[in-house]
């Protein structure tokens, strides 16, 4: 069934609203996954807060001119495209469609959205290939860490020292 002109324009206001809220877009063809594939996909995207939304594209084109991105057009992105929102981490959608198109080769990144501004395919397979939010912050951690664990450890050494030669006075005094 058809959809609605009130329809389409609801639609057309989430895409718009989802463009405004997220870090980072990122654009695949999925013209060959199957309906199974697509609900694999679409629990990866949930469990990793990333939304997926298969729109057609003169209403991605209608939301990125009342959004203002105007340096490219949907309507020249090859087949159906399915856009895959992040909203908490730029890297996430990038992540999750360069990981699912290694076992399902009907996915293909095309592009994405980025700062507002648009990347090709290349650049989201480079960002697909960063380290996730969180393995960043761990890596930070770990570097913040390493200083001070050190630290311990020689104190930690020098009192380990003290008692064998403690322990040794002791064998030699029995």
């Amino acid at each position: 069934m058809a959809k609605t002109r009130q329809q389409k324009e609801i639609a057309a206001k989430d895409y718009v609203k989802k463009l405004k809220e997220s870090k980072s877009v990122i654009f695949a063809n999925f013209n060959g996954l199957k309906v199974k594939e697509i609900e694999e996909l679409r629990k990866k995207c949930r469990q990793e807060n990333v939304d997926y939304i298969i729109t057609k594209k003169t209403l991605i084109k209608l939301a990125f001119k009342e959004v203002g991105i105007n340096d490219v057009d949907p309507k020249k992105l090859e087949n159906s495209i399915a856009s895959v929102f992040g909203k908490t981490d730029e890297v996430a959608p990038a992540k999750i469609i360069g990981e699912f198109s290694k076992t399902h080769e009907a996915l293909k990144p095309v592009g994405g959205i980025l700062e507002n501004k648009f990347i090709d395919k290349a650049k989201v397979v480079e960002l697909a290939k960063l380290p996730s939010r969180q393995e960043l912050l761990a890596k930070v951690v770990g570097t913040i860490q390493a200083p001070i664990s050190g630290f311990v450890n020689a104190l930690a050494g020098n009192i380990r020292n003290f008692v064998y030669v403690l322990n040794a006075v002791k064998e030699t005094k029995k």
